[in-house]
């Protein structure tokens, strides 16, 4: 397989931290001793997809109870709707909660026949701190939209599909957080051409099962956490968040984008 996992440290443009000099006299080292450490940047995982795709993973990205006051927020302020969309040809309940919030004159959102409404920031300042800390967990983004989603149960979930569409550029980075029960979030590669064209219906799809299995990676969503896809990641990747029964509580996943403008 293609994709590699190196674990990183604070990213180059933080300050770094202090050297101590060997020259600096005790009763210097004395006036320091009561000073408070410096916090330890969180741990970052970075999965190298191949192609130039690549996923950042930052299992701690907020602590427990800024997580926890952000969730109780979110789940009890957002107008959350449970919208009819269509997939395939039918109609059918979206199966989790959503809304949408984007800054004013952006492109309409549209996806499987639905257009939501775009509430602004201004509406939920807690989202602009949320907002400001990402930002600043993931130097050189800027994310002018955010589309919330919440999985009530284990019942809740989110099919295949790629974050694919044009007004996102043909390389959009997307920054996920996740608050409340932790679920298992699986990117796969996405079938070829020759593979996506060979036959319809339940014979082919077990042939392309048989014959083509596709790369696939699994991460663990916790409380407090956060995962950057970029690259190329939407173009040859697809991601889900599959049925779980064993997920009895509610989750809320802010995904974060930028829409061209």
């Amino acid at each position: 397989m293609a994709s590699r996992l190196r674990l990183v440290g604070p990213t180059q443009d933080r300050d770094p931290l202090p050297v101590p000099n060997p020259n600096d006299s005790a009763e210097a080292s004395r006036e320091g001793e009561g000073e408070a450490k410096r916090p330890e940047p969180p741990r970052r995982e970075v999965t190298d997809l191949g192609g130039g795709s690549e996923v950042v993973h930052v299992p701690r990205f907020v602590s427990r109870e800024t997580a926890w006051g952000w969730f109780d927020y979110l789940d009890k302020t957002i107008p959350w709707t449970r919208p009819v969309i269509r997939v395939f040809g039918r109609t059918a309940v979206q199966p989790r909660d959503t809304c949408y919030v984007a800054d004013d004159g952006l492109t309409d959102l549209k996806y499987s026949g639905h257009q939501p409404h775009a509430h602004s920031w201004d509406e939920f300042p807690v989202l602009k701190d949320i907002l400001k800390a990402v930002h600043e967990a993931v130097p050189g983004s800027y994310f002018n939209s955010l589309l919330l989603n919440r999985y009530k149960t284990g019942s809740d979930y989110v099919s295949w599909h790629a974050d694919d569409e044009p007004l996102y550029g043909p390389t959009p980075e997307i920054a996920s957080v996740t608050f409340g029960c932790e679920r298992e979030f699986l990117l796969r590669k996405k079938p070829t051409k020759s593979q996506a064209t060979s036959g319809s219906g339940e014979a082919s799809r077990k042939r392309l099962k048989v014959t083509a299995p596709q790369q696939q990676h699994s991460f663990l969503l916790k409380h407090g956490s956060l995962l950057v896809m970029r690259g190329y990641t939407q173009r040859d990747w697809q991601h889900s968040l599959p049925k779980r029964a064993k997920a009895s509580s509610s989750r809320i996943n802010l995904t974060f984008r930028h829409v061209l403008t």
